[in-house]
């Protein structure tokens, strides 16, 4: 079978891709350095997800060539995927203005969108919806909103690499278990990808994995939960379920400094995880504890959605509920200042 091989491949490739971009990334002086915003104390080289980015889209072709996968479906991920990694690429190099980045997000998502078919029929609440153009712009938010909070909740070290590799491996678990092994791919290969950065990422982090990597992993897995969706709606389901850490933690956070009024476009470090990090004085345990409440809290409550006919959105009600509580017990969205941890 084509993954026996292909995966430890694509796995050594990203482990040799991180490492050169590191080496490349202090060359450069592509340091990030600590400052006020900033959960880490140490100077740090970023860019290193770039090393994701290449390994997942050096893949693309060879599903394609073997017909294992449909063009549509590779050109959908691939090329939304690379737009919005050559804005973060430009942007951890320089910068990019705000309003020119989500103009480039936007442009991804509508891509993927258009290669995808557009948004499929969604059970929700039993009820088969069919929302047509209106779903095709809410996917394209939904898209455009997932790569953004996945750069929001790349903050500290390992977090994103353990999100999208206990994410991934449980959506290909679930895509067994539903007869959904054609789709095994897409996660599988996102999967082994993260697998060589996260040996660099892991804490203590010796390369950050910057604007192009989050922004790449965010769309990604939202175009994979799209593609899924397109299956059945309990597999979509299974993916918000799956992903609602980061989900939950960040528009709570971005609610919370909306309604305060402030500037949600600039750099903070008011997410629960952030506060977490500080409170425990280290960054391992919350990002041990993130991939575990993903195996043993929301992982078992998609299988329920997927194998044992549970509502897909009381599953996504349920998983939420304790992790909104955990955002708020973690004060996501406050003023650092006025919390004493």
């Amino acid at each position: 079978m084509i993954y026996l091989w292909l995966a430890p491949a694509l796995a050594l490739l990203s482990l040799a891709l991180t490492a050169a971009l590191r080496r490349y990334a202090l060359s450069r002086s592509i340091i990030d350095i600590p400052n006020a915003r900033s959960s880490h104390t140490i100077p740090t080289p970023r860019g290193g997800g770039v090393a994701i980015v290449m390994t997942f889209l050096l893949s693309l072709p060879v599903f394609g060539v073997l017909e294992l996968v449909p063009w549509q479906q590779l050109i959908a991920i691939g090329g939304s995927g690379a737009i919005v990694a050559v804005i973060g690429f430009m942007d951890d190099h320089g910068h990019i203005a705000a309003r020119w980045r989500l103009l480039g997000h936007f442009a991804a998502g509508i891509w993927a969108l258009a290669w995808l078919g557009g948004l499929p029929p969604i059970v929700f609440f039993g009820i088969t919806l069919n929302l047509h153009w209106i779903g095709n712009c809410l996917a394209v938010v939904y898209l455009v909103w997932l790569l953004n909070l996945y750069n929001f909740m790349d903050g500290i070290d390992g977090i994103a690499s353990v999100e999208a590799l206990s994410a991934c491996l449980s959506a290909c678990l679930l895509y067994g278990l539903s007869g959904a092994s054609t789709l095994i791919w897409g996660p599988l290969t996102m999967a082994v990808a993260v697998v060589g950065f996260l040996y660099w990422n892991f804490p203590p982090a010796r390369i950050f994995m910057g604007d192009a990597g989050s922004g790449f992993l965010g769309i990604a897995l939202g175009v994979l939960s799209l593609q899924a969706a397109w299956a059945t709606s309990d597999l979509f389901w299974a993916w918000l379920i799956l992903l609602g850490v980061f989900i939950v933690d960040a528009t709570f956070t971005l609610i919370r400094r909306l309604l305060r009024g402030d500037k949600v476009y600039e750099a903070h470090r008011s997410h629960a995880y952030q506060f977490a990090s500080r409170q425990y004085g280290k960054h391992l345990p919350v990002t041990l504890a993130v991939g575990a409440i993903n195996l043993f809290w929301l992982l078992p409550i998609a299988y329920c959605v997927t194998q044992l006919g549970l509502d897909g959105t009381w599953g996504v009600v349920i998983a939420y509920a304790p992790l909104i509580i955990l955002a708020a017990k973690f004060h996501a969205g406050q003023l650092e200042a006025s919390v004493s941890t």
